[in-house]
């Protein structure tokens, strides 16, 4: 039963893989744990995903000021919903969170990464459409 924490109330919940996609609920605040869309972490949030969650984890890392990235964002939510439940979408703003940019050695915006069991797996930098996203997801998993 993987552990999965909730992006409302950040609790971690443990649900039966044969139940995941059958819209599981939060154990605490009764949430869906799955929205299809992204989800907007700040640093306690990111960690708390990256320690905890052993779903893999697709990180978007983009800025507001970021023409590619505001391009990219509609892209970023069409794969949460191919994705989900088998990946969590995050999306750190840079801006806000330099701290963890900074400790991923985020050099380019938009800079995907995808996380499993705490660690990086894999990293692209640029813009991508919403197949392209979902294939290379697929594909380092």
């Amino acid at each position: 039963m993987p552990h999965i924490v909730c992006p409302h109330c950040r609790s971690v919940n443990r649900v039966p893989g044969e139940r995941l996609a059958q819209g599981p609920s939060c154990g605490r605040c009764k949430a869906a744990l799955f929205n299809a869309q992204p989800i907007a972490v700040d640093s306690a949030a990111f960690e708390r995903f990256v320690s905890r969650s052993e779903l893999p984890l697709l990180v978007d890392f983009w800025a507001p000021w970021c023409g590619p990235c505001r391009m990219m964002a509609p892209a970023f939510e069409e794969a949460a919903r191919r994705l989900e439940p088998a990946v969590q979408l995050l999306k750190v703003n840079t801006e806000q969170e330099q701290a963890i940019a900074s400790r991923y050695s985020i050099r380019s915006i938009p800079t995907l990464m995808l996380i499993r069991g705490g660690e990086e797996v894999a990293r692209m930098s640029g813009a991508m459409d919403a197949s392209s996203l979902v294939a290379w997801t697929r594909q380092q998993l």
